[in-house]
């Protein structure tokens, strides 16, 4: 069934990472990932403190990167590794997935940064993207190595917070960006390499996966899907990576608009913001960027601000 096009709208960048910033060596990452190409920063995992300040990951280089609410930014850790995802616990804590090492954890105010889980079971993980907490403190998390369509063995991961650990689902091609719903019963779950997000769907016990399915079939681009965000409505963002957009989806999967970049394809991830909550800031890996556009909605609130 096709709906007709969304609206659309353009974002603003709302702030760069500036030339002095920039690492003089190339990474190992991105002469893999990206060979051939440069990046003065490639971030991802945006996150908001409680103060507004908005910290991002710049898996190219191994650091931690903190803008302001001005969009002036610093350097808040350097390590070596390949942070992928940020996320900040409420208790103030900034949990990292690492494609190399793992869940590391981070203090804010020293910017050590720390192992968390790193060997489960004396077996490493193939290469962690994304994470996200639930209201009660439970940590999901995406296990993409470099899974696809050709060897779906990318893993999704709950680890309680009580410290359990449970592979959910461990046949995925490209696990990236996920997100709960509103009452926390169903995950959004971003596939890049089958250009799709996935359903989770749960058993009334919260904890067993059942009948989980397509939620929405995207097309084009030179990747997928990347990072999720949800709408307090239960709007659903997707940074369609390659493509230079992000949609927004309403609850029942219907586009609702259609926001493109100004410059740059790689609109990865995105985080909700600024006064109300109704801005979506949005991290363009090409340029360096943060991009920012306002929406009639506000997002919902993550575990960092409840």
């Amino acid at each position: 069934m096709f709906f007709a096009p969304p609206s659309e709208l353009t974002a603003e960048v709302f702030a760069r990472v500036p030339a002095e910033l920039a690492p003089v060596n190339a990474s190992g990452w991105a002469r893999v990932q990206h060979p051939g190409k440069s990046f003065r920063a490639f971030l991802e995992g945006p996150s908001f403190d409680r103060e507004g300040n908005l910290y991002c990951v710049d898996i190219c280089h191994g650091r931690i990167l903190r803008f302001d609410p001005q969009g002036d930014v610093t350097v808040a850790a350097e390590y070596d590794g390949e942070p992928n995802g940020l996320k900040i616990h409420r208790d103030g804590r900034i949990f990292i997935a690492d494609h190399a090492h793992g869940l590391m954890v981070m203090d804010p105010v020293s910017g050590k940064v720390e192992p968390f889980l790193t060997r489960p079971g004396l077996e490493r993980f193939h290469g962690l993207n994304d994470l996200h907490f639930a209201l009660s403190g439970d940590l999901w998390f995406t296990d993409q190595g470099q899974s696809g369509l050709h060897a779906p063995y990318g893993r999704l991961f709950r680890l309680t917070e009580g410290g359990a650990l449970d592979c959910v689902i461990d046949n995925i091609p490209s696990p990236n960006g996920l997100c709960l719903n509103e009452d926390e019963s169903q995950l959004f779950l971003a596939v890049t390499r089958a250009n799709a997000v996935w359903r989770v769907r749960f058993l009334p016990d919260g904890r067993t996966v059942a009948k989980s399915g397509t939620f929405i079939q995207l097309s084009g681009g030179l990747a997928g899907p990347d990072g999720l965000a949800l709408g307090a409505g239960g709007e659903l963002a997707i940074g369609h990576m390659g493509l230079g957009t992000v949609w927004i989806m309403s609850r029942l999967g219907e586009p609702m608009f259609r926001i493109r970049s100004p410059e740059g394809l790689l609109t990865a991830n995105m985080a909700f913001g600024g006064p109300e909550g109704r801005h979506l800031y949005i991290t363009e890996a090409s340029t360096a960027s943060i991009l920012r556009v306002q929406l009639p909605f506000a997002g919902k609130p993550m575990f960092a601000l409840s």
